[in-house]
């Protein structure tokens, strides 16, 4: 069985979405986009980009990112460092889309 080129991301409780290769962050995808995320440092440990995994599943590009294993259980991820594995559903209510888009 293939990868999938892309699945598709959501965002709420805008209701936007895009689409995100397996291999590229939501952050990046989302920017391609036109969809401004919270971020930083994109590299997992500011938590500026902090959202909670609604749906879906993703895998982190690094093994433990700036979150504590509490948050990770109740379903906070860093979309810098997340990598979706299926569609997704984030809840990211400081998210904005650029008006050029």
């Amino acid at each position: 069985m293939t990868a999938p080129d892309s699945f598709r991301i959501q965002i709420e409780p805008q209701g936007w979405s895009f689409d995100c290769p397996p291999d590229e962050t939501l952050l990046t995808a989302a920017l391609a986009a036109g969809i401004e995320l919270p971020n930083s440092c994109r590299n997992g440990t500011c938590r500026a980009c902090i959202a909670r995994l609604v749906a879906g599943r993703i895998e982190h590009k690094i093994k433990w990112p700036g979150l504590s294993f509490d948050e990770k259980q109740d379903g906070w991820i860093l979309p810098c460092v997340a990598c979706p594995r299926e569609g997704v559903t984030i809840e990211q209510p400081h998210a904005l889309q650029r008006p050029d888009r």
